[in-house]
């Protein structure tokens, strides 16, 4: 400790080594501060802080610095002896921090002071007034100093290192800063005469003295001490930060941390943000309101969230606040994030809410007749979104208990269109979503996580389930169900990864996920797990987890209207029975599903799928029957569902249609386009196309379907079915030659294995035992049966060649951005460009459609903004499973042979893409 009674008088006979070149240094050695060889560098370091007169922080940072300085003093060879003995002063010479000949050269190395090198540093200066005395005498700003030390160098030449100019900012401005004198930065100066009392004498002006004698030196002890609290009081703050951060921030703080890992899945995924909407539109396509918001909210048996209905209305978003609660789940403004389209409670409301979502502004005109209205209503009591669904009445399929109503995902969460334009909402119904859905899902889970891990969440969760009077015993079971389904979401992942880890592609690589992001799902893989997976894991059969499969054959939701009068409805023309098709969706999307044999065998492939309901979807989708038009002389039209129109009656100007140019283009479909695609549906043409073939008593479109290697596009939708193999239990008795007996198929149907089969089959085999079990259990009459099943569509392979993908009419196809079937695509005009010049990357979520390219307008290079996703097709040399952007090409050159993947010629420039394009709007 050091005080005016412990220190000694000032001794001139006090011997400094002349090893020790600092003069400050010198000074503390000379006036009796420290010792002359080795001084502790706590010691060290506390006088020289207390030398600067800082206080607080400052003063911690000094000591720091000086500490850091003095570690280093003798050599990288003696950290270690610093460290444990501390800083040998007189064994500075030579060291790192020896500039050798390049500083002021004041003191020699015999410690003898140079006259001449004083009057040297002088002359940098200038006189200066003592704000003590009044005086005035010779001194050096900073500024000055400045110059002194370049001249410093310059005068070494060679001998300088790059260094040097880094060590003199802890020599004179240190210095400055210590003995100077002034009262402010700018008018402090160095004055010579303390400088020559320093070097000559080894002595402090007093009040430098004074500034180190009324501070004491701390032991040992209290300085550990003092770094303990500090250190405590650092972790608490540095906690506290994070949880702002994490609270405030939660976006940027997902983007800094790896984004593989257990803390970037911790936080909520970010969303795009949702821009105010001035007006909404729902386009005219023949539903009333009654249809369409009966369509967006009728349950076809999905229980598509692991929690009950009333328990999801009870959630909170999985969001941290310091100061306030999160939203709920259920909020619509929050699921608008993940690219769902906000609904109204009821139809049966005022028109000025009508017109808010969109709904009064078509309708003011005459409407169409209702069908609904003779089926079960749809209500939507609590305001979701479009799409999502109330499933009451639900019994166990496997137990037949009643269970709580569950809360699922129906046909119009993936199927119901929107775009945005200048802050206008255009939408429309059988269109494809732009939804998240994986977000939705990590989100939910959290949601639940959160609820059970952070403080009070779980007590407020429990007062919404049960009621703020609960008993703890109903509480704790309450828990305890939501633990054990957090649980099984937790310890599902891990098998899923873990499984698919071990797995290799059709091609021989390793399985990964393709991110599906905004308006993409991997619905053939995803049904896939499902069924023949995670079922049977919740049907207690263990094992099975060896059919998962990656997702990775992300596809864009495709359109739908018009779809029931077509043979194929997906993409790689797979399967022809309506009623297969909208079961499985229902069933990948969730279906409660008994696949146990711990239960008498009649309740096997008993499931809460409502096939009735998906009856009525499809009657309201497919309409009358167009060949059986009441007025024979305005011919075939489709009826049910029709494709949107180009809205430009709504958007203005830039939406306007060109009559020159729509002409000109229709020109360049009929040589182009109509091959594949047929004529517009408008035109006798269609109608009488040579791919309707008989049905039944009436017709279906077996759009033209093209090989995988010769239209080129993204292989991997199309060979889903095709390459993955299934195993099933043998208790389920799926024989997959059934489907032979059933439908008297034309291709054989039967698997070389029991259990084993290829993909395909065991899907088709599944849901038709599923179906035929609700039928069986509902006891539907043999009359209904017919025309729920509409017999003369078959449960059947589709005899052409693998692989390949269906050219759908293009009807409504403004409304479908991205283009091809794995949305990979931006808009109309690159895909009429070369393959080779498409964008390989680009954002999606909640961005402004392009009227003039009919799609996303992209610019190179583009960032996504937070919460959109980015589709990447990857390099040349490392794709992205999926995400091929190539082939439908259009460029091959007058004379040039045909080839795979280029289905046209070259466009001659891009006005002739705008005429095609100007036309396809009208379609």
């Amino acid at each position: 400790m050091h005080s005016p009674a412990s220190k000694p008088p000032f001794d001139p006979s006090i011997p400094v080594s002349p090893d020790n070149p600092c003069p400050f240094l010198r000074g503390l050695v000379g006036e009796g501060f420290v010792e002359g060889g080795t001084v502790p560098l706590n010691t060290l370091s506390q006088t020289i802080a207390n030398a600067t007169g800082e206080t607080g922080l400052k003063k911690i940072s000094a000591r720091i610095q000086v500490r850091g300085v003095a570690l280093i003093a003798n050599g990288f060879k003696h950290i270690l002896k610093s460290i444990w003995s501390g800083a040998q002063l007189d064994a500075l010479r030579g060291g790192p921090l020896d500039k050798r000949g390049a500083g002021s050269r004041i003191l020699g190395v015999d410690g003898k002071v140079n006259e001449d090198e004083i009057a040297r540093f002088a002359s940098f200066g200038r006189t200066y007034t003592d704000p003590n005395t009044g005086s005035s005498e010779p001194g050096l700003n900073a500024a000055e100093i400045k110059t002194f030390m370049r001249d410093n160098l310059k005068r070494a030449g060679s001998a300088a290192r790059w260094y040097y100019p880094l060590l003199m900012k802890f020599e004179w401005p240190i210095l400055l800063k210590i003995i100077g004198k002034g009262k402010t930065d700018e008018g402090r100066y160095l004055s010579v005469a303390d400088v020559r009392t320093l070097f000559n004498e080894r002595r402090f002006p007093d009040r430098i003295n004074q500034q180190i004698l009324s501070q004491p030196l701390l032991s040992a002890c209290q300085l550990r001490f003092r770094w303990a609290v500090a250190l405590t009081a650092l972790v608490i703050g540095l906690g506290l930060a994070a949880l702002v951060a994490v609270a405030e921030f939660p976006n940027q703080v997902r983007a800094m941390l790896p984004q593989k890992g257990i803390l970037v899945n911790l936080l909520p995924p970010p969303l795009p943000a949702v821009p105010e909407t001035k007006a909404a539109f729902w386009l005219e396509q023949n539903w009333s309101l009654k249809d369409r918001h009966w369509f967006h909210h009728a349950s076809q048996g999905t229980a598509t969230f692991p929690v009950p209905y009333e328990w999801f209305m009870a959630l909170e978003q999985p969001r941290l606040r310091l100061f306030s609660k999160p939203g709920m789940m259920k909020d619509s403004a929050y699921l608008e994030g993940f690219g769902f389209i906000p609904s109204p409670q009821s139809i049966q409301t005022d028109t000025t809410t009508l017109r808010r979502f969109g709904y009064a502004n078509v309708y003011e005109t005459t409407q169409v007749p209702d069908w609904s209205t003779r089926w079960t209503p749809a209500d939507n009591v609590d305001g979701l979104p479009v799409g999502f669904a109330r499933m009451t009445g639900v019994v166990d399929p496997a137990t037949g208990r009643r269970e709580e109503d569950k809360i699922g995902l129906t046909c119009a969460a993936c199927h119901t269109g929107q775009i945005h334009y200048q802050g206008v909402d255009v939408r429309f119904d059988g269109g494809p979503a732009m939804t998240d859905l994986k977000k939705l899902e990590l989100s939910t889970g959290l949601s639940i996580a959160y609820t059970l891990y952070v403080p009070f969440r779980f007590q407020r969760f429990a007062d919404r389930v049960l009621g703020p009077d609960a008993s703890k015993t109903d509480r704790t079971a309450l828990k305890q169900k939501l633990s054990a389904i957090g649980t099984f979401l937790i310890d599902w992942q891990k098998k899923y990864e873990a499984t698919i880890e071990d797995k290799k592609t059709w091609d021989g690589k390793r399985q990964q996920d393709t991110e599906e992001g905004f308006g993409r799902l991997d619905a053939l893989n995803r049904i896939g797990n499902q069924v023949f997976s995670q079922d049977l894991a919740l049907s207690g059969v263990k094992g099975f987890e060896k059919n998962l499969h990656a997702q990775d054959a992300p596809v864009s939701y495709p359109p739908i209207w018009t779809v029931p009068w077509f043979k194929f409805a997906q993409y790689d023309a797979s399967i022809e029975q309506p009623l297969i098709r909208n079961a499985g969706e229902a069933l990948g999307v969730t279906a409660l599903l008994n696949l146990s044999d711990a239960y008498p065998e009649d309740r096997l492939w008993r499931s809460s799928v409502n096939i009735r309901t998906l009856g009525w979807i499809e009657d309201m989708l497919r309409g009358p029957d167009p060949f059986k038009a009441a007025d024979p002389s305005t011919g075939p039209k489709f009826g049910g569902l029709l494709a949107p129109k180009w809205p430009s009656q709504i958007l203005g100007d830039a939406w306007r249609l060109k009559p020159d140019r729509v002409e000109r283009g229709r020109a360049i479909y009929a040589e182009m386009c109509s091959g594949c695609h047929l004529p517009d549906i408008n035109t006798p043409a269609f109608w009488s196309s040579k791919h309707w073939e008989p049905n039944g008593d009436s017709k279906v479109l077996n759009a033209v379907t093209i090989p995988l290697d010769e239209i080129k596009t993204d292989p991997e939708q199309s060979l889903v079915l095709g390459k993955r193999i299934v195993d099933v239990p043998g208790f389920l008795k799926m024989n997959t030659a059934d489907l032979q007996t059933w439908w008297q198929c034309e291709i054989p149907t039967a698997s070389t294995s029991p259990n084993e089969m290829v993909y395909a089959l065991g899907l088709m085999t599944a849901v038709d035992l599923v179906a035929r079990k609700w039928m069986d259990d509902e006891k539907v009459p043999d009359a209904e049966r017919a025309k729920m099943w509409n017999l003369a569509r078959k449960n059947c392979l589709n005899p052409a060649p693998d692989p390949r993908y269906r050219a759908r009419p293009l009807n409504g196809i403004w409304a479908t951005a991205p283009y091809l079937h794995n949305g990979s695509v931006p808009s109309l005009y690159w895909l009429l460009k070369p393959a080779s010049e498409r964008p390989r990357k680009f954002c999606m979520g909640r961005r402004d459609y392009d009227p003039e390219t009919v799609g996303f307008a992209v610019t190179a290079d583009e960032k996504c903004k937070t919460g959109e996703t980015q589709f990447t097709a990857g390099s040349e040399k490392d794709p992205v499973q999926g995400n091929s952007v190539l082939g439908h090409s259009f460029e091959r050159k007058d004379g040039e042979p045909k080839r795979p993947g280029v289905i046209g010629r070259i466009f001659k420039d891009d006005a002739e893409r705008y005429d095609l394009i100007e036309y396809l709007k009208t379609l």
